[in-house]
């Protein structure tokens, strides 16, 4: 099992180094370009004049609500993305039925769809003018323009993630456990507690984060679906739209450099578990 890798290693050492510098180097540059300036630049922006005013910009009473409402869609999107993408990982990879490949393709299509496209769905569903509109209406129940329509569209647009991150790992793992476990008077249940959610646990908090870090960030179907009500239905990435387009460059960028430093922490938290996954492997937690 070791000789492949060993013989892989082997042939890419022997690239001349002219190769590997350039590779490294395309790598590097395009990174730099395309990630690491613009991001520099959302700080260097957010502090262009001092710490004080990026920081009065930050704690500004819609800037909080903004702050506490994508908070608050993420609180929920990402429980029901995770609680989705664990059922479906098990019907797709340890199950075959009737209508399996049209499960995965509906899965996926999240991922081709315009987020744009996805809020004028839920607009056309759930507005006024919608199928359901009159019946909302009369019960006074607001979706669009209101929070359970961002809800509906932050899920939809997030729901791949955990997913597609289990999916090919339970496919990897195969049946075998489970039948085991099963062929041992275990119910589903516990079989499903004891043998499948100890072996997709790394997987699941992965595209948990992931999922998390989309939902914070989603704009074009939260656009379309919030109404832009400012301090009640913006999210961060449009409060920071609104700021930008009313010339109020150092709260924009200093709400955005809060943006992404909260999509930094999700990632810096997804580098500690690679980290810390060895270790906690290796003593069987």
């Amino acid at each position: 099992m070791t000789a492949v890798p060993s013989r892989t290693r082997a042939r890419t050492d022997t690239d001349p180094l002219w190769l590997r510098v350039l590779a490294l180097t395309l790598v590097i540059g395009f990174l730099g370009v395309m990630i690491l300036l613009p991001l520099a630049t959302v700080f260097v922006q957010g502090l262009s004049r001092g710490l004080a005013p990026a920081w009065a910009a930050i704690r500004e009473h819609d800037a909080l609500a903004a702050l506490q409402l994508t908070l608050l869609i993420a609180a929920i999107s990402v429980p029901f993305n995770a609680v989705f993408g664990v059922c479906a990982s098990w019907a797709v990879a340890k199950h075959d039925f009737p209508g399996k490949s049209l499960l995965v393709s509906l899965i996926d299509l999240p991922f081709s769809v315009s987020p744009v496209v996805a809020g004028l769905i839920y607009v056309l569903v759930f507005g006024l003018q919608g199928w359901f509109g009159p019946w909302l209406q009369a019960h006074n129940i607001s979706i669009i323009f209101a929070v359970p329509g961002i809800v509906l569209a932050t899920i939809f647009v997030t729901f791949p993630f955990v997913a597609r991150e289990l999916i090919p790992l339970m496919e990897a793992q195969g049946t075998d456990e489970e039948e085991a476990a099963v062929s041992m008077g275990a119910s589903g249940l516990m079989t499903f507690l004891r043998v499948t959610a100890p072996n997709i646990r790394w997987g699941l908090a992965y595209g948990v984060l992931l999922c998390n870090a989309r939902a914070m960030g989603e704009f074009g179907a939260v656009s379309v679906v919030s109404g832009h009500i400012r301090g009640r239905t913006d999210t961060m990435p449009l409060h920071v739209e609104i700021l930008y387009n009313e010339y109020d460059f150092v709260g924009a960028f200093a709400v955005a450099g809060l943006l992404c430093l909260m999509a930094l922490g999700t990632l810096a938290l997804k580098a500690l578990l690679e980290i810390a996954r060895p270790e906690l492997d290796s003593h069987g937690v």
